[in-house]
């Protein structure tokens, strides 16, 4: 019994880390393809943003139906409209590198194949949450599920570490190019449909046990234990108002924090080709090399630094916010590759830092009634981010390519002494 468990959250994990990986791989190769399409920065944080905002449409809603329709119908559908997706955006993304239609064209339908993504790939954490929750005991939930979540944060660092390996040249006459990481992180998908096709069975299960909507997951959007809370949590307990005294200030820091990450991770891609001079193809492992620093500075804050110093969560949001804003000042000022990655992992360790410190602020800030009520408000937050963020970043790069940085460094900073001054435990 206890070895068929072990399979079943090995798949699991397989899952959740499949669909993180897929989508921020892509996110890092999208900047050298736009330029190499001639398609605008704004049409390229556009493709992103329309798939956050389905994403964080669609979670809460797939996550009340994972228990109605069985937890493996809806990772099948979450799974299936991964791999969907991604080999749509490859053929389109393919076309247009071939020529064969416009690259704004490309861009356009690129977009509508984002849209599947963001639309029924939240269909698949919550299913796959609600499973592993059924499958342990009380004491070993939250264990189990905060060790699911980190496969996200996990699909963050593999990505865009392996995007840059997966260039391919020609197929005969065709070429395949920036397109392939899309057709390869599909067949990872269409293996983990396969998998989960035969080795799960059909379980609409009268247990209680249920998942949560989980945070869209991009580039820097690690995981911040709200989804886990409110998985862990009873349901039907009390709601709790985003305006509410004991919430509002952490969650607006949150909001601002997220969407600073946001801009910054956006316009990273294409930062390292301007500030490099290099063509988008030769600036693919650079790029990569530098959002896996990033993402691995911000793990290192989770899962390292933060059990060790155990700081309360206002000391976290305050500590985080000044190393953010040190790390943001310095990316968008750096000329090398060094001191870009160097600046860029400040920045994270610092989010990484903020991200879990808001989350339980706001958590340590109600009775145990409102905890399900007050995780969804931060997990929304933290995909609302990356929603406007992206776009917000591009649009700023357009006018001068520090100033993403340095409005995030900016607001970051305002941070500081209004969390000093408002934020209570």
């Amino acid at each position: 019994m206890k070895q068929a468990r072990d399979t079943t959250f090995a798949l699991m994990f397989m899952v959740m880390l499949t669909i993180a990986a897929g989508n921020t791989a892509l996110q890092s190769v999208l900047p050298a393809l736009g330029r190499s399409l001639g398609v605008r920065d704004a049409e390229v944080a556009l493709a992103f943003s329309i798939s956050a905002l389905f994403w964080v449409l669609a979670a809460p809603f797939w996550a009340h139906r994972s228990h109605r329709h069985g937890r493996r119908a809806m990772i099948l559908l979450g799974l299936g409209g991964y791999a969907t997706s991604l080999v749509l955006c490859g053929v389109f993304l393919l076309a247009g590198i071939n020529g064969w239609i416009g690259g704004t064209a490309a861009f356009v339908l690129f977009i509508l194949g984002r849209v599947i993504y963001g639309a029924t790939g939240a269909a698949a954490p919550p299913a796959v949450q609600a499973l592993v929750a059924g499958s342990t005991t009380r004491e070993e939930r939250t264990r189990a599920l905060t060790l699911l979540a980190s496969a996200f944060g996990l699909g963050t660092i593999l990505g865009p570490a392996l995007a840059p390996y997966l260039i391919l040249g020609h197929i005969g006459p065709v070429a395949i190019g920036l397109a392939a990481p899309a057709f390869v992180f599909a067949l990872f998908g269409v293996a983990m449909l396969v998998a989960v096709w035969r080795r799960l069975p059909d379980d609409r299960s009268d247990d209680s046990s249920h998942g949560a909507a989980t945070a869209y997951p991009s580039i820097g959007g690690q995981s911040s234990g709200a989804s886990v809370t409110a998985a862990t949590a009873p349901e039907g307990g009390g709601r709790i108002a985003a305006l509410d005294p004991r919430i509002r200030w952490w969650l607006f820091v949150g909001l601002v924090m997220g969407h600073a990450q946001a801009m910054t991770g956006q316009v990273i891609g294409f930062l390292v080709i301007d500030r490099l001079g290099v063509s988008p193809v030769d600036a693919l492992g650079a790029t990569g090399l530098v959002l896996m620093t990033g993402a691995g500075a911000s793990l290192l804050a989770q899962w390292g630094m933060i059990p060790l110093l155990d700081l309360r969560p206002r000391a976290l949001v305050l500590v985080g916010l000044a190393l953010a804003a040190a790390g943001c000042w310095a990316t968008g000022h750096a000329t090398t590759l060094p001191a870009i990655a160097s600046g860029y992992a400040l920045a994270s360790l610092g989010f990484g830092f903020v991200r879990p410190g808001f989350t339980a602020g706001s958590s340590l800030a109600v009775d145990a009634s409102l905890q399900a009520s007050v995780a969804g408000k931060v997990t929304s937050i933290s995909g609302a981010s990356f929603v406007l963020g992206p776009s917000i970043g591009v649009a700023l790069y357009g006018i001068g390519h520090a100033l993403p940085y340095d409005a995030a460094a900016i607001a970051c900073a305002l941070m500081l002494p209004l969390g000093w001054r408002v934020l209570r435990e």
